[in-house]
This record gives C-alpha cells, sequence and structure tokens, in this order.
C-alpha cells in the first residue's frame, strides 16, 4: 500500500487506530498493546485517572514513556462548564491543546449531550483548543461542530462500551457524503477488527476504541487484529467495491471459450 498519511491539525499520522489506556490488567499489559497496535495516538482521562489517586502517577509516567501524543479527554463531565475546566487542566497538566470533548446527556447509555457540547465547543475553540468533540452520529449536531471550526469530529457507532458495532450506517454514511472536508473518526461501541474495518470501508478516516483491546483475552493480539483491520479497511475503500446486484451473476464465463483458450493450438 503506497503512503497514506493522515493530516489530523496540521499534524501528520500514519495509523488510523485511536487507542485508549483504561480497563487493562496491568500497565504492560498496556504497554504492549499499544506497541503492537501501531496507534500514534493515546486518549487519557484526568477525571477517571487522577494522578496521585490509586497509582495515577506512575500510569502517567509508563503513558509518557511510550512516546505517543497524547490525547486527554473529558470523560465523566456532565456540562459544558464542567467539561471546559477539565481542559484547561489538562492542557496544563499534559501540555497539549489537543482535547477530546465529552458532555454526558444521560447516565443510562452515556449519550453526549449535543446542546453542552456544542456550548464547550464553541467556548474551547476560542482558547485555543483543538477540539476533537465525542457525539451521536447526528448530522445537525456534527454539521454546527464542523461551522464552528472542528477539524476532526467523532461520532459514535453505539453507545460506549457496548461492543455492538455500527448500527445504523445510514447515518455514518450520510456524515461521510455531506461533511467530506472533516477528518471523521468512530468512537465508541466498536466491538470486533471487522467493525473497525467497516468504519474505513465506509469512507472513515480512523476509529477510536478501548475496551474491545483491554478487556480482550489476549489484549496485545487484539491489538494486532484492530492495526490490520484499519489498514484493511482503508485499502478497501481505495480500491473501490464492486457495484452490488440485485440477481445472481456467474463469476466463471458460460459463453464463449475460457480466457486460458489457447486459439493458436
Amino acid at each position: 500500500m503506497t503512503p497514506d498519511p493522515w493530516i489530523v491539525y496540521g499534524e501528520s499520522l500514519d495509523s488510523r487506530l485511536f487507542l485508549g489506556t483504561a480497563r487493562y490488567p496491568s500497565p504492560k499489559v498496556m504497554a504492549d498493546a499499544i506497541e503492537s497496535s501501531g496507534a500514534e495516538v493515546l486518549t487519557v482521562g484526568l477525571r477517571r485517572q487522577a494522578p496521585g489517586k490509586l497509582g495515577g502517577s506512575s500510569i502517567w509516567e509508563r503513558i509518557a514513556g511510550l512516546g505517543r501524543r497524547i490525547l486527554p479527554n473529558t470523560a465523566g463531565c456532565h456540562t459544558a462548564r464542567e467539561a471546559v475546566t477539565l481542559a484547561e487542566m489538562s492542557r496544563e497538566i499534559f501540555d497539549t491543546d489537543w482535547i477530546k470533548l465529552e458532555v454526558t446527556g444521560d447516565d443510562y447509555n452515556l449519550q453526549p449531550d449535543p446542546y453542552g457540547l456544542v456550548d464547550a465547543t464553541r467556548q474551547l475553540i476560542e482558547r485555543g483548543f483543538k477540539v476533537f468533540p465525542y457525539t451521536t452520529d447526528d448530522l445537525v449536531v456534527c454539521s454546527r461542530l464542523r461551522d464552528l471550526g472542528c477539524q476532526v469530529i467523532m461520532p459514535w457507532g453505539s453507545p460506549i462500551g457496548t461492543g455492538k458495532g455500527l448500527l445504523n450506517p445510514y447515518a455514518l454514511e450520510t456524515l461521510r457524503n455531506r461533511l467530506p472536508d472533516v477528518s471523521l473518526v468512530v468512537d465508541a461501541g466498536i466491538g470486533l477488527p471487522s467493525h473497525a474495518a467497516r468504519a474505513l470501508e465506509l469512507g472513515f478516516d480512523g476509529v477510536l476504541l478501548n475496551t474491545a483491546v483491554a478487556r480482550a483475552d489476549d489484549p496485545v493480539a487484539m491489538a494486532t487484529a484492530f492495526a490490520r483491520a484499519v489498514e484493511a479497511g482503508r485499502l478497501a475503500r481505495h480500491a473501490g467495491a464492486m457495484a452490488e446486484s440485485e440477481t445472481a451473476q456467474p463469476s466463471t464465463p458460460v459463453v464463449g471459450a475460457p480466457f486460458w483458450h489457447d486459439k493458436s493450438a
């Protein structure tokens, strides 16, 4: 496959897989899985993995030592005000203006709050952040986020942690068609490498996942599987899929001579 760099807020990435850093059996398994995945961007949750608590500082040191770009997130925030405050703290602690913005609107399925998300996005962009908003697959909300200046938008495939995959491919494909100049990353709900491959086949620029790798029986092997699935999906998108047909069509010619027939014989 020819080089296919991905420009994200002015930075070039080779991997189209973003990986989370929570819920692994041990720090070593986490580090090995990240290495196996080839991921260049790692998400961390300041609120749910606060340094200084439950060994948090050692986790940060381990993550920092991996040499990847850190994408802090505002997981656990329920209002725009909370999210903006946490983003400011994250920028100071991790020395980055990248922020994965999450504003939870419902505690049952952790669905993002579209009103709080748009409000927080506006405030953070005004403060110089490069925002990666986590949202539903709602076209109007995603369009508003694009209009505010987001160069990356991260709609869910299904509720976070469910592993159900892409529940509404039509909505995701519509986002891709209607927002051609924005990087789109499926974030949340991916459970299998085939889900990730499908997202890239639909034209998405990348995927973000955590639980599917961290809670696998073998996180390191699963990380490898996801890396290969993302590459396969991207290559398939470039290759161009055959057109679907409502009727069966034989793959072997039935009229005339087979293509290997030697007419000179």
